[in-house]
């Protein structure tokens, strides 16, 4: 085994991203350690445990010790984001600097605020006006910053929205595969006839991966590989496709309760609703070109998420 192999990588946040991103890393043979505020569970196998509040300066500390590679993909209850997040970041600074890791942050595609449905790339201007929008940008000026200064190794990789195994707090999870297999209320949200890019949770993972190897990419965001968008309708037809019949699809042109998303998520999502008003496409060849890693194509997708809420419906049957 060589040394790059045996260099500890410690994956703070243990839901799906950094879970699928602690088994992508084990499966290429490091060293990995996952970390939540409770000891994680299902962590895979050969990955090493640890529990700690990295919101804290001893819980961070504890969570990045001896480790070289540090990825951050924690994320919180969304009404607390802009409360809690600025905290994990303070500590999660200081503590890689004081242990000299290099640190790989999963983002989002906040910063960029409206965009009047422009093709979003690494060079698409910060015009955030949303709260939560504005706190993202203000967190990933301070990293840069903070690379800039001399004082930390970082990198940014930006992500769309999530979809793939494993994941069911997004606009294409656990509203909508559940319900297409046992033919209840499929959601969808404002113009579904606007293309929308998602990105595959395992290429997330492997994208944050690849960052975490490659120094040369430290100091500036990257957008992680996204396969091109396709309008909520299209995606829509190739899950019916899959499923054998027509999906019973609600459509919310403004955010109300609906599913797992509750009152007080949906009153804090408000101000994000111009992602469903606006068309929202990423484009990520500067990733591809650089790292040399494709996007998974969406068929691909699809098929893997249905099968894994398959599964996830038949255990809880039995």
């Amino acid at each position: 085994m060589s040394v790059a192999a045996r260099r500890l990588h410690a994956v703070l946040g243990a839901g799906p991203a950094g879970t699928t991103l602690a088994a992508e890393l084990a499966r290429q043979g490091k060293a990995v350690r996952l970390v939540s505020r409770s000891m994680p569970d299902g962590a895979p196998d050969g990955v090493q445990r640890r529990a700690a509040d990295v919101s804290t300066h001893d819980g961070a500390r504890a969570a990045v010790e001896g480790a070289d590679v540090v990825y951050h993909c924690v994320n919180v209850a969304y009404h607390q984001q802009t409360e809690v997040m600025p905290r994990v970041q303070q500590a999660v600074l200081n503590a890689v600097e004081a242990t000299g890791a290099r640190l790989v942050v999963l983002d989002t595609l906040y910063p960029y605020g409206p965009t009047h449905g422009e093709v979003m790339t690494e060079d698409t201007p910060w015009r955030a006006t949303s709260r939560k929008g504005v706190m993202r940008a203000q967190l990933d000026e301070a990293y840069l910053a903070a690379h800039r200064a001399g004082r930390v190794r970082v990198v940014l990789g930006r992500s769309a929205d999530f979809v793939g195994p494993g994941v069911l707090n997004s606009t294409l999870g656990g509203a909508v595969f559940p319900p297409a297999l046992t033919g209840g209320e499929v959601l969808a949200l404002g113009d579904i006839d606007l293309p929308h890019s998602y990105t595959a949770i395992q290429d997330v993972a492997k994208g944050l991966a690849a960052l975490g190897e490659d120094p040369e990419g430290d100091g500036r965001v990257w957008h992680l590989p996204t396969a091109p968008a396709r309008t909520t309708r299209e995606i829509h037809s190739m899950i019916e496709e899959r499923v054998g019949g027509p999906l019973r699809r609600v459509v919310l042109t403004e955010p109300r309760p609906f599913g797992p998303f509750d009152a007080t998520f949906m009153d804090e999502y408000a101000e994000m609703f111009y992602q469903h008003t606006e068309a929202q496409i990423v484009d990520s060849s500067a990733f591809e070109r650089s790292f040399g890693l494709r996007p998974t194509p969406l068929d691909a997708t699809l098929d893997a998420t249905l099968g894994w809420f398959r599964t996830l419906i038949a255990g809880a049957r039995n």
